[in-house]
């Protein structure tokens, strides 16, 4: 395992270098970093030059499931992360403790021998490491949701489209053939008719109790786990039952580093509702949000105004509304899963079922045989699930197609679930201009689009 210097030295010599890269690469960075022709990632086809070296961002359990789904096909070489343990057991057991472990992803960033990168740190480290490694001529696969913001998603888009990076999204469930893309097969096909509603039942959040300030852990550098957010102390609790803390897994339910329920899940099944409105002929964006939202702790303008525990909604009730009355509702009760209506009958989708009437006459009239093909825009399917989604990641790297899941579509999905969680912190309904992408008529919640860096920890490059 490499070490790298303490956090000041570290990051004040990785800038330097890194703005020497940026200058030197960004002018290039539209050129396709693989010259391969396109073919599928079969076992027949495997060789050792067939395969990617990748560099993995974010060490935690999500990267280790990605990469044991992609392990066919990738080697990793380089590995970041801000826990020292988290990076020395991923080394350790799945790279064989022959990758080169850093604090600092910056590092690998500069390294010409990685030629994917996979961001799987939680959602306040999306932005940063993305776009910076687009501009530094890597093809990423970042997990969802890939924003904290919306004007993050309008920093993404705009530099994919100046680099012409190859970015994938981690929403599997559009490479989930057997389930959520038939459902969308058969509503490109018509079997629903004309959908007028969509449901996304994402199921509520937890609370907590008090969480005490606590000692940082030796192996973990609580400055750079932070990184853009404000510097708060590390928090952390075990009542005998379970853990407690601000940091890792449990980030997801403060809003500081995450939207909660509403982007956690709603980046899953909002995603789904919003590909079969597309699909369907809806293909301008939402008019406005309305509904109400509970929250564990109180909120004054928008903020929490307690610190020491869990804070995002616990239960809501959204309804969203599109051009021609069409609505997508965003719930926490009921069966976790897409309920999709039309004029033609509805069916329901979740990861364990595909059920509905639409579906049970598919036994007398099914889908023509390219209908999956034809919604998965042609890309190998040779998988399923998340194998399938780095499979048709990997391939699109090769051929420089849109994956199944790039940054655009994932953004029009992912400004509705910001939206919700907005107007979820303000308590109140909101109209939003799709094409100017701002909420109208409401100053406080149009500053909501954004967030500051922490000084020391803005994007490089832009």
């Amino acid at each position: 395992m490499s070490t790298d210097p303490s956090p000041s030295r570290q990051n004040n010599s990785v800038s330097t270098s890194r703005r020497r890269f940026l200058a030197t690469t960004s002018a290039l960075a539209a050129v396709p970093y693989f010259s391969w022709q396109t073919r599928g990632l079969t076992q027949e086809t495997r060789s050792k030059n067939d395969r990617f070296n990748i560099g993995i961002i974010g060490a935690g359990g999500m990267a280790g499931g990605n990469m044991n789904a992609a392990k066919d096909w990738v080697d990793i070489v380089a590995i970041a992360d801000v826990d020292a343990n988290r990076g020395a057991k991923f080394n350790a057991n799945l790279a064989g403790g022959k990758a080169d472990v850093y604090e600092d992803y910056r590092h690998i960033l500069e390294r010409d021998d990685v030629d994917v990168i996979h961001i799987a740190t939680p959602d306040h480290w999306h932005t940063k490491p993305l776009v910076e490694a687009m501009l530094a001529g890597k093809d990423v696969y970042c997990e969802k949701p890939l924003t904290l913001t919306i004007d993050e998603g309008k920093l993404i888009r705009r530099i994919q489209k100046q680099t012409g990076r190859i970015v994938q999204v981690g929403t599997q469930q559009r490479s989930t053939f057997n389930l959520f893309v038939k459902a969308m097969a058969m509503v490109a096909e018509g079997r629903l008719g004309r959908i007028h509603r969509v449901s996304a039942a994402i199921g509520g959040a937890p609370t907590s109790p008090p969480i005490p300030e606590a000692e940082v852990p030796a192996h973990l550098n609580w400055d750079r786990w932070l990184g853009p957010t404000p510097q708060v102390p590390y928090r952390y609790l075990n009542n005998g039952k379970r853990g407690y803390t601000n940091c890792h897994y449990e980030f997801r339910w403060w809003y500081e580093y995450s939207g909660g329920k509403l982007t956690d899940w709603g980046a899953h099944h909002v995603d789904i509702a919003t590909w079969a409105l597309q699909l369907n002929g809806q293909t301008e964006g939402p008019l406005g949000i309305r509904g109400s939202a509970e929250h564990p702790v109180e909120f004054k303008d928008g903020m929490p105004v307690q610190n020491d525990r869990y804070n995002t909604a616990t239960k809501f009730l959204f309804t969203v509304d599109f051009p021609g009355g069409t609505e997508m509702i965003i719930r926490h009760d009921t069966d976790n899963g897409v309920l999709i209506e039309g004029d033609k009958g509805r069916i329901f989708v979740n990861r364990g079922k595909l059920v509905g009437a639409p579906v049970d006459a598919l036994q007398d009239d099914p889908l023509p045989e390219d209908a999956l093909s034809r919604v998965y825009k042609g890309l190998p399917m040779e998988y399923n699930e998340r194998k399938a989604h780095w499979a048709c990641f990997l391939n699109c790297v090769k051929s420089r197609q849109e994956p199944i899941s790039d940054v655009h579509s994932h953004m029009n999905m992912l400004n509705t679930c910001h939206l919700a969680g907005i107007a979820a912190r303000l308590g109140r309904d909101l109209k939003w201009d799709a094409a100017k992408e701002e909420i109208v008529g409401d100053e406080q919640a149009n500053a909501m689009l954004s967030r500051p860096y922490r000084a020391g920890y803005e994007i490089e490059g832009v």
